[in-house]
């Protein structure tokens, strides 16, 4: 089956030439586009084709987002926690590890698929997720994978492993790992963060990735906290602790947020092959701090379970990056997009150039190669959405997921979060 779009403004996402064309869409993980000069006539098309008429509007490469947390969907406007947070570590204590622990495949199931429906309306068909659920890590993945792969959406996952709530969960979390991968399934091996991962388990977990062949996902220096820990206890900075251990000698490697590095850091990570993954909103709601990231080409952005929309995620880095590194329209769409670059590295199938979104955006200025950054940085909403496709199939049209019901989607989140929220009482 071959999905044709008429009528299009296509923009090629890495040149920005643009090209007033028709596009014949192959379907599948690994499916091509076809630029064509017209749509083939009725007799010469499949049973199976559909034809799009895009009336002129924007057609270009979807959006893939380089780290997410599904795990934190349902606490949207959740009760407050019963000590008021005064510092990063108490936030974890009192809001995402109260939470987190409450979770079961449920719950996690129902994260997954409003995420999915989230993501997929504006625009995102390829998600990098980082999941915590302490007392349900068992098929957790699997669950994730299987709502996400309903709605549509690529994926790459992990669990966060941690040493946290005791030696038994750090274990499971490798034996999720490593059942998961085992499957044939792609994915990373997940670790929380320095300070709350012991000498064994960290390299346990590098171990893992070695005997799959993929790479970690881990949050490092987020706060000032993490390596005042690191130093406390190891004797050394984060950066230098990881590098000890092997973990950035793993290719396809992402280390989230690192704000607080020194210079030497910069430098081990920048001749690794790690990847460092942006989320500028959730280091503000953190209080955290900010960084810059010029330091090293590759970084992704990310939303760090704060929202689904990446032209938002892109948009507020555009303003923190004028502050922290001088970042320019033309930088931050490259960032933007370089979490294709890396999927394409890790040679991840779901993101072929057959993942498209049909965007209604209307402009009082004229949209052309030259100042398409800056209509980017300034002008584009994830409301011009209109319509995504995935892997060669449409699962957004006219604003509305198609792949599943919208209104079934939302009652069972809703459902599960009751769920959640009495669990939680008097954690």
């Amino acid at each position: 089956m071959t999905l044709y779009l008429k009528n299009a403004r296509y923009l090629d996402y890495k040149t920005l030439e643009f090209s007033e064309t028709a596009l014949a869409v192959e379907a599948g993980p690994q499916g091509k586009i076809t630029l064509l000069k017209a749509v083939p006539p009725l007799a010469e098309r499949g049973p199976g084709d559909q034809v799009i008429d895009c009336g002129g509007k924007l057609v270009t490469k979807s959006f893939g987002c380089g780290h997410h947390h599904i795990y934190s969907v349902l606490s949207r406007g959740m009760p407050p926690s019963p000590v008021v947070p005064t510092n990063f570590v108490e936030v974890l204590e009192q809001v995402w590890w109260r939470l987190d622990k409450c979770l079961d495949n449920d719950m996690t199931e129902a994260s997954a698929l409003f995420a999915a429906m989230c993501c997929a309306k504006r625009g995102v068909t390829f998600v990098i997720d980082h999941h915590a659920a302490p007392f349900a890590v068992k098929g957790s993945l699997e669950t994730i994978a299987r709502a996400f792969e309903r709605v549509g959406l690529g994926h790459l996952l992990c669990y966060e492993i941690s040493d946290r709530d005791g030696q038994k969960i750090a274990e499971d979390g490798l034996a999720e790992h490593d059942a998961y991968l085992a499957s044939g399934r792609r994915g990373l091996v997940g670790l929380h963060a320095s300070f709350t991962l012991s000498d064994a388990t960290l390299k346990q977990a590098v171990d893992l990735a070695v005997k799959h062949k993929t790479g970690l996902h881990i949050h490092v220096a987020e706060a000032q906290s993490d390596q005042e820990n690191c130093l406390a206890k190891h004797g050394t900075r984060i950066g230098r602790r990881l590098e000890n251990c092997g973990l950035l000698a793993q290719p396809h490697t992402i280390l989230g947020h690192c704000v607080h590095l020194d210079d030497e850091e910069r430098k081990l990570i920048a001749a690794s092959q790690a990847w460092v993954a942006q989320s500028c909103e959730s280091n503000q709601n953190n209080n955290v701090g900010l960084s810059g990231y010029q330091w090293t080409p590759r970084v992704m952005l990310g939303v760090d379970g704060m929202h689904h929309d990446m032209i938002r995620s892109a948009q507020a880095a555009y303003m923190a990056g004028q502050n922290t590194e001088g970042l320019s329209p033309a930088a931050l769409y490259q960032r933007f997009r370089a979490v294709h670059e890396y999927l394409r590295a890790a040679n991840v199938p779901g993101d072929a150039d057959n993942n498209l979104v049909i965007l209604n955006y209307q402009s009082p200025t004229p949209l052309e190669r030259d100042n398409f950054p800056g209509h980017f940085a300034f002008g584009f909403s994830s409301g011009d959405v209109e319509t995504v496709i995935a892997q060669g199939r449409v699962i957004v049209e006219n604003g509305r997921l198609v792949s599943e019901d919208e209104s079934d989607i939302v009652a069972y989140a809703q459902q599960q979060a009751g769920r959640l929220w009495k669990a939680m009482q008097g954690k």
